[in-house]
């Protein structure tokens, strides 16, 4: 469980670009690894729920830090 803290963690670190490149990365990886385990060629099975992880954990911050700027910007105004 430590593991996935320090990964969400280093993940808040990054910026909203950053987040975005990292998530247009893993759509990538996610897309090979569905194709490869489609041609029996996956050799590591457990990567595809790792990356499908990892991305809904992307998302998720993103989300969140949407909301806060959009309340933020409504306290503003």
């Amino acid at each position: 469980m430590a593991q996935n803290s320090t990964k969400t963690d280093d993940l808040r670190q990054k910026s909203d670009d950053q987040l975005s490149e990292e998530l247009t990365t893993l759509k990538r990886e996610q897309f090979n690894l569905r194709f490869q385990a489609a041609t029996n060629q996956l050799e590591a099975p457990a990567r595809i729920r790792e990356v499908r992880r990892t991305i809904a954990k992307i998302k998720t911050l993103q989300t969140e830090r949407s909301k806060r700027s959009d309340a933020d910007a409504k306290a503003k105004a």
